[in-house]
């Protein structure tokens, strides 16, 4: 079948519309008809060559769709299903999965290659075979992709605000919640309120935070993170760690959550200044991989007993923190709708993400036109 889809052909390029031919679902795969996505700055990272992927990419990787046909051998879905999909997949049988670490299951290492678990390509075009990013490809109508990529939900739901908890909100909330540990009472300091900062901010409120700060040069995403749980904002570092050294009385955050765009030695320098000795750093951005980007004092993480820890989907479990926070957004205590500043048409990809880049979005979706 044929699919109109966004795709990145290189480094630097602007991504571009195109139509493609879709292969059906083998084995253990299903065809989802996607109702939206997210437009999430990891897509982007793709663009300026911060993450190497392989080209050409459909990219996308928060989808919310409808299960249209299954292919052999899937057991955990049927047609008509909904879903929201994982970034990433679950195949609950390599060794990290037996061990609770599926957001590090071994079906990672297929994810910037855009192949599915056999090393073949769903997506072609013009004689070559198109990736999907995360094994998904979610800015594409239609995909063919694993059942270990998608977590059933309820079909009363509404899957064009549903889709962020995809990637952005676990992974921001369980950077607080689970990677960092928030406890009752906590100080903790989040850098950067994109798409994962604002959930960070959630997810440190939801664990009983007394102290969240927000740094973000942006005034509209300082405010948003105000009305979802931030006691104090900041637009800079500096300011960051004076209201810290004030409200804690010089003892330091309890945790720094490194949650901007793109990881840089000055944010990891700022972030290990402000905590208290035992204290965590956890770094959920990204950087390019080529890159060292944290140089500390050696002396003084082990003197102070400071640690750093990186997070992937937050150090959660997609197939259990997805129906979670499903429930939490349905009781009111998970903020989604406040979240999207726009919703665009798939042809407005491009304008999309200049929004973001411009500071104009805490989150934008993308719609799917059928």
């Amino acid at each position: 079948m044929k699919t109109k889809a966004a795709v990145l052909r290189g480094v630097g390029k602007d991504w571009e519309i195109t139509e493609l031919e879709l292969d059906p679902p083998k084995t253990g795969e299903v065809l989802l008809r996607f109702v939206a996505a997210g437009l999430c700055h990891s897509d982007e990272h793709g663009r300026t060559g911060d993450l190497p992927m392989r080209y050409p990419l459909v990219g996308g990787h928060e989808g919310a769709g409808v299960v249209e046909e299954v292919g052999e051998g899937v057991t955990r879905l049927k047609p008509g299903d909904h879903v929201i999909c994982s970034f990433l997949p679950v195949c609950g049988h390599c060794q990290f999965c037996a061990r609770g670490m599926t957001n590090l299951c071994d079906l990672g290492m297929y994810l910037t290659e855009g192949c599915q678990a056999d090393g073949t390509f769903r997506f072609h075009g013009g004689g070559e075979d198109f990736g999907g990013l995360c094994m998904l490809g979610t800015f594409s109508q239609w995909a063919t992709v694993s059942e270990h990529s998608c977590v059933k939900v309820d079909e009363d739901l509404p899957l064009e605000t549903v889709v962020l908890i995809g990637c952005g909100v676990p992974t921001g909330f369980g950077t607080a919640a689970n990677a960092g540990d928030v406890r009752p009472g906590d100080t903790v300091v989040i850098y950067g309120i994109g798409g994962i900062g604002i959930n960070a901010v959630q997810g440190a409120a939801f664990a009983g935070a007394r102290n969240i700060v927000a740094v973000d040069p942006f005034a509209n995403k300082l405010e948003m993170a105000e009305q979802l749980g931030a006691t104090h904002t900041a637009s800079n570092a500096e300011d960051a760690q004076q209201t810290i050294t004030d409200i804690t009385r010089g003892v330091g955050a309890d945790q720094a959550l490194v949650t901007v765009g793109v990881v840089d030695e000055d944010v990891i320098n700022s972030a290990f200044a402000v905590i208290r000795k035992g204290g965590q750093i956890v770094v959920t951005g990204l950087a390019d991989p080529a890159k060292k980007t944290i140089h500390v004092s050696g002396a003084e993480l082990t003197l102070f007993e400071k640690r750093i820890r990186g997070a992937l989907f937050g150090g959660g479990d997609p197939f259990y923190d997805i129906p979670r926070l499903v429930e939490l957004y349905r009781s009111g205590d998970l903020k989604l709708d406040e979240l999207i500043t726009k919703r665009y048409k798939l042809e407005e990809i491009n304008r999309g993400y200049q929004d973001l880049w411009d500071g104009k979005n805490v989150r934008g979706v993308i719609v799917h036109e059928h």
